[in-house]
């Protein structure tokens, strides 16, 4: 039997909880990348998405950081050296986004 939509509300359901966490043009990218290479500098991080500007990929980072998905440690040393990383919490979605990486290898063209 299929359900009412009659009350329902998008905006109280787990999916658009993960969504609001992860939309934008690259914070998922930047979750795959700390996924894949952890602990990243911020550089690295630029280089490997490429065409992303210094204001928007700090931005993006500081957005993961505020919602619990990513760490940033900063290390006080002449030339300074700052690294990001996955928080417990990022972590658990990357079974998410490997899911994703998955399918996305089934149709994609050769």
């Amino acid at each position: 039997m299929a359900k009412s939509i009659a009350g329902a509300r998008y905006g109280d359901t787990g999916y658009s909880y993960t969504m609001s966490l992860i939309q934008g043009k690259h914070k998922a990218a930047i979750l795959y990348c700390l996924m894949e290479y952890e602990p990243v500098r911020f550089n690295e991080m630029r280089r490997y998405l490429g065409g992303i500007a210094d204001k928007t990929l700090s931005a993006n980072l500081r957005e993961l950081e505020r919602d619990g998905l990513v760490a940033r440690r900063e290390y006080l040393q002449i030339s300074p050296k700052v690294e990001y990383s996955l928080t417990e919490l990022g972590a658990s979605l990357m079974q998410v986004l490997d899911q994703l990486c998955l399918w996305g290898e089934q149709p994609r063209p050769r």
